[in-house]
């Protein structure tokens, strides 16, 4: 069942990618430009951006960086000025560093929230108005399957991608209703700068440009929890609903951590 409208074709659509220098950002930047939509991309590195964007016509690159408010809200008003609105935001922007209970750095931890959390909310506060005021638009926020419940190397990030699948369901209730469709994005492990610092092997590892695939489909299906590959996030969504003992004894038993 579809708990957003569909998509049935992207043309024309103006579509504002944030974290899009790279990974999953960057691989569903060049699909969408392929499908007609209209897509303005930020992150941090302008020149990896306009790497990404090209020379279509209907890309626009506006360098952000998610820590500072007032780069999204100008970006925003960048967009709103050159299209007269924005359709769909998708907050892709991200870090990751591994981290246990007796290393993790609190500088870090302040770093992590900071893009993967309180970016996010400063994404929501650039697009949000325009949308609420035409009651129509859309928002997808990548989290993560490593949200779902704690996991060995996620002292840091998981709690930050928790944080995203809680904000997701909140801005669901709150939205829906007001005509704004809100997605929830949960990958499993994609092949990206991000997760080849890690030293284990990755179940169900895909590329970024499957994922982008992943992504889109479930946009135009309606989808609000876009969870890929299936394949993996099928064991992780059942190890959630495992009592405690047992739970933690099955990612230890998987994990050897």
């Amino acid at each position: 069942m579809s708990l957003n409208p569909r998509i049935a074709d992207w043309k024309g659509r103006r579509v504002w990618l944030i974290g899009a220098s790279t990974g999953i950002g960057a691989a569903t930047a060049r699909a969408l430009l392929a499908r007609g939509a209209r897509v303005a991309l930020s992150a941090r590195t302008e020149a990896a951006l306009r790497d990404v964007a090209g020379d279509h016509p209907d890309a626009l690159v506006l360098p952000a960086d998610v820590t500072r408010a007032d780069d999204l809200s100008a970006a925003a008003a960048r967009i709103e000025a050159a299209w007269g609105g924005i359709d769909l935001v998708v907050y892709l922007a991200g870090t990751y560093a591994p981290a246990r209970a007796w290393n993790f750095d609190l500088a870090q931890v302040r770093q992590t929230f900071d893009i993967n959390v309180i970016g996010c909310y400063a994404a929501l506060a650039a697009a949000l108005p325009g949308m609420l005021a035409r009651g129509a638009g859309a928002v997808a926020i990548v989290s993560s399957v490593a949200g779902y419940r704690g996991l060995p190397n996620a002292a840091v990030y998981g709690p930050t991608k928790a944080a995203l699948i809680n904000l997701a369901e909140s801005l669901y209730l709150d939205l829906a209703p007001k005509g704004i469709g809100v997605h929830l994005v949960d990958p499993g492990f994609v092949e990206t700068p991000l997760t080849a610092q890690n030293k284990f092997r990755m179940p169900a590892l895909i590329g970024a440009q499957e994922a982008a695939r992943e992504l889109l489909g479930g946009l135009e299906r309606g989808e609000f929890e876009i969870d890929f590959p299936k394949r993996f996030t099928r064991v992780l969504k059942a190890l959630r609903h495992l009592p405690d003992l047992l739970y933690f004894a099955a990612v230890r038993r998987v994990t050897g951590l």
